[in-house]
């Protein structure tokens, strides 16, 4: 059985740090619908499993040290959201990942997952994202 909800934190959790990379050291929110697009709720009013797995995701990178937020709006974002200096350093460190085609001498782990989720490659983005998520352990994924 595939596991897909395990494939879609990969890539939500790239998209959600990618983004806050992008506009670091500003805080700011990051919006479910700006990941995954938008949600239908049901005749409760209540969100999709996707939806709410995106914003468990959010909570998850906060837990875990990577980013730091100040608090939800409703269940639809995150607000206030900035990169931790663990997030931050991570992510600006250099890729020692086979970085299919990209160039050497800028290959940070930014760079590198930048390039793989416009790739829209599961198995890459999955790749990818341990590498980074085992950063801290100091194993390595591959």
């Amino acid at each position: 059985m595939a596991d897909l909800h395990i494939d879609d934190f990969y890539h939500d959790a790239g998209l959600i740090l990618a983004q806050l990379y992008q506009g670091f050291p500003g805080k700011t929110a990051v919006y479910i619908e700006d990941i995954i697009g938008p949600d239908q709720t049901d005749e409760y009013g209540l969100h999709s499993v996707r939806h709410l797995a995106c914003l468990s995701a959010m909570i998850w990178l906060a837990e875990e040290g990577y980013l730091k937020y100040e608090s939800t709006i409703r269940q639809e974002a995150i607000d206030q959201a900035v990169l931790s200096h663990k997030g931050f350093t991570l992510l600006v460190s250099r890729c020692e990942l086979d970085r299919g085609g990209l160039d050497d001498d800028t290959g940070s782990n930014i760079d590198h997952l930048r390039h793989t989720l416009k790739s829209r490659s599961s198995t890459a983005v999955k790749e990818i994202m341990q590498y980074l998520l085992d950063r801290e352990y100091g194993r390595d994924s591959r």
